[in-house]
């Protein structure tokens, strides 16, 4: 039995007990809910949100304050610079403590809706402390053989923080402030899977999906900026930064499959697969909730 074999294997091993469907894979990403939690609030703008039990540590930094029910920036901390100051050191400070698991070093814009400008920047590593809206990139690199078509599919480190060894994109990451789409896509390309910048820039902007999520330390609001690259039948990733361990070329039926019946994929992973799927006529009409499932990709 060959590697991609084992793989599928191990893979239908692991069903049981997993929530199926394509339904099922958007209403866990769409999991958020706004109890037990305080808004967090800045000039007047709600930014996002913090839970309940994390409001106590987020009060003894000094930098947050309680106001009428919200939370916002201690009052002595006016301007842009002074609160990026001190939101970095509350972002080392959460790592020091053990509230975080990494201090990241990119930085997120703090934004009242998805068109406004950034009322000031925190590091990426309390965005979802904080239940900032977050940006990211991912790309369905996809090759066309004589089989029919196949979609490259990497495996996470087991060392990695978040999801640790879930299956993931050729190519995936976050959208820190500051940089643009095509540059931020051309390095995450070439640090995940050893593309080059020409190669890089063949890919094809599809569209979005978005979704609103719990996660381990708050919820919040996701949008992914979705990409099509078909890749030359003699490509082999390369992965340069250690996030990934191994990548397999599967064919795009084993691929919908393990979507819809196992929990193999990081989560945001299977709606990008699943608008892969809708685009490409892989997913037809005659889908069981088809229509729900197109409205769903995008909350």
């Amino acid at each position: 039995m060959d590697k991609t074999a084992l793989f599928l294997f191990d893979v239908v091993a692991k069903v049981k007990g997993t929530i199926v469907g394509y339904l099922g894979k958007i209403a866990k990403c769409n999991n958020f809910s706004e109890e037990g939690k305080l808004r967090f609030v800045l000039d007047g703008k709600s930014v996002g949100y913090v839970r309940e039990e994390f409001v106590a540590y987020l009060l003894k930094s000094n930098l947050f304050v309680e106001d009428s029910g919200t939370l916002t920036i201690a009052p002595k901390y006016q301007t842009r610079g002074q609160r990026e100051k001190a939101l970095d050191s509350f972002a080392q400070e959460a790592l020091r403590d053990g509230i975080t698991n990494i201090f990241m070093q990119e930085p997120y814009p703090v934004l009242e809706d998805i068109n406004s400008e950034p009322i000031c920047l925190a590091d990426r590593s309390i965005s979802t402390l904080l239940g900032l809206i977050s940006f990211g990139q991912l790309l369905n690199g996809y090759v066309k053989s004589e089989d029919g078509m196949k979609m490259w599919i990497g495996r996470r480190s087991h060392s990695r923080g978040y999801e640790a060894g879930k299956l993931d994109h050729i190519v995936a990451g976050g959208l820190p402030y500051g940089i643009s789409l095509e540059d931020n896509l051309v390095k995450e390309c070439y640090e995940e899977a050893g593309m080059s910048r020409e190669l890089a820039l063949k890919a094809v902007p599809v569209g979005v999906v978005s979704y609103k999520h719990e996660y381990d330390l708050g919820g919040k609001q996701d949008i992914i900026y979705c990409y099509d690259l078909e890749l030359p039948k003699s490509f082999i990733p390369q992965c340069k930064d250690g996030e990934v361990e191994e990548f397999y070329l599967l064919d795009i039926k084993e691929v919908a499959n393990i979507v819809k019946n196992s929990d193999e994929f990081k989560l945001n992973c299977n709606l990008v697969i699943i608008d892969f799927l809708l685009r490409h006529g892989y997913l037809k009409p005659e889908e069981k909730d088809y229509i729900d499932i197109a409205r769903g990709l995008r909350r």
